[in-house]
């Protein structure tokens, strides 16, 4: 048994996978991402500065939500992050497309292409298919 204490409470719990957080603690993450998505929804020009502060959310927060593609803005509006690898402003995840190609083109490249099987043909004796015995001589 993995025994961790919540990130945010402090609250023993028994951890199974993902961010440290309680049960408690990560339905009220939920709850505080549904509002955040709802407020977005009704307000598509907010900033993630204006978002913050009308859900009462830390900036880091949405910043992670659109990292793990969660949330997503419009074309129109101002909330753009970093691409991780170089730098270009996107609206969700953590790579724009030229480095997400680029990555997996990487990726692909790096994998070995299975060879052709060379077989060898064996050569047939003249003796044919007689049974050879190494005591007696032929």
């Amino acid at each position: 048994m993995n025994v961790r204490n919540c990130r945010k409470c402090g609250k023993l719990f028994n951890y199974i996978m993902g961010m440290p957080v309680c049960p408690a603690c990560k339905e009220k993450l939920e709850q505080k991402f549904q509002e955040v998505k709802k407020y977005i929804r009704e307000n598509r020009l907010a900033g993630i500065k204006e978002v913050s502060e009308a859900c009462d959310v830390e900036p880091g927060q949405i910043q992670q939500w659109i990292r793990e593609e969660r949330l997503e803005f419009t074309p129109d509006s101002p909330v753009k992050i970093p691409c991780e690898n170089c730098g270009e402003m996107i609206r969700s995840g953590k790579y724009c497309e030229k480095c997400k190609r680029e990555i997996s083109n990487n990726l692909s490249s790096a994998i070995e292409k299975p060879k052709a099987v060379l077989t060898e043909s064996r050569k047939i004796q003249s003796n044919g298919n007689k049974m050879r015995f190494l005591d007696r001589q032929q």
